[in-house]
């Protein structure tokens, strides 16, 4: 796997009007459909010069499988970039993700490309 650095990422709710987020309004599912075993994921604002912490908690997700993500950013946006780490240490990154729009993600890679869902 090589790494893929803000792939294009379609999401029609990206789109919605900007709207005031709360902390509820950016929860989201998270399913993995890589290919490959998620580590670690972090979420920060567009621009931001660190990841912050991983906001997976314990354990992996699998391929196949999806995980309840409680975010609670102390940043009151809608706009968020996604970084993924896999098991083997390679990582993705995702831009403009409207979390406040957003309930569920699904992640895929395939030859070397990376892109997204959105429900």
């Amino acid at each position: 796997m090589r790494k893929t650095t803000f792939a294009a990422i379609v999401l029609a709710a990206a789109f919605a009007a900007p709207q005031s987020a709360s902390a509820a309004d950016q929860d989201f599912t998270l399913k993995n459909a890589t290919g490959y075993d998620i580590r670690e994921v972090y979420v920060s604002v567009p621009a931001a010069k660190t990841w912050g912490k991983d906001i997976m908690g314990d354990g992996i997700l699998s391929d196949g499988s999806a995980k309840a993500v409680h975010f609670h950013p102390e940043t009151e946006s809608c706009s968020w970039d996604m970084q993924v780490v896999f098991t083997d240490n390679e990582h993705v990154e995702w831009g403009g993700i409207d979390l406040c729009s957003i309930q569920k993600i699904t992640l895929h890679y395939k030859n070397g490309q990376a892109s997204a869902t959105a429900e």
